[in-house]
């Protein structure tokens, strides 16, 4: 039964684990609540360069930490007995926790391209954002309008 409840809590775990790594792609067309509904000053632009970037992922999620020792944690609890059982129980837990650190790092990297601009009051800028399936690649020589919002910038095509 012990096995039993610690594959059934572990199963439990990486689901929720799961679940909170994933989230939305977000593109330079996306929008949070909070940009809705709000002024933005447009600038119009031709794109002089492009190059290909990863976005790093986060580094202190509690989600992967926290399910990681959980499982490590169960993981070593059913390791030997007594006091070899607690000092696996933690060691698990530990381990576990560095484990789901890097794992919830590596899946919340993403792809972005470093754009550098040459507005057209002739100021050059460089803006980076993400690029996820389906939304727009740029390319050299293209004309964008570059979308600012507070500290918020983002380019569209034009």
């Amino acid at each position: 039964m012990n096995k039993q409840l610690s594959a059934a809590l572990l199963t439990g775990v990486l689901a929720l684990g799961m679940v909170g790594c994933s989230g939305p792609q977000l593109t330079g067309r996306s929008y949070s609540a909070q940009e809705a509904r709000h002024i933005q000053t447009v600038s119009y632009g031709v794109v002089e360069s492009v190059d290909l970037v990863v976005i790093e992922g986060r580094k202190n999620g509690v989600v992967g930490t926290g399910a990681g020792a959980i499982i490590g944690g169960v993981a070593g609890s059913s390791v030997g007995g007594g006091r070899g059982q607690t000092i696996a129980t933690v060691l698990g837990a530990v381990a576990g926790g560095v484990i789901g650190n890097k794992v919830e790092e590596s899946t919340s990297r993403k792809q972005g391209q470093e754009l550098t601009i040459r507005l057209e009051g002739g100021q050059i800028i460089s803006v980076v954002q993400a690029v996820a399936e389906g939304s727009e690649v740029f390319r050299a020589g293209q004309r964008v309008r570059v979308l600012e919002q507070h500290n918020t910038v983002r380019v569209v095509g034009s």
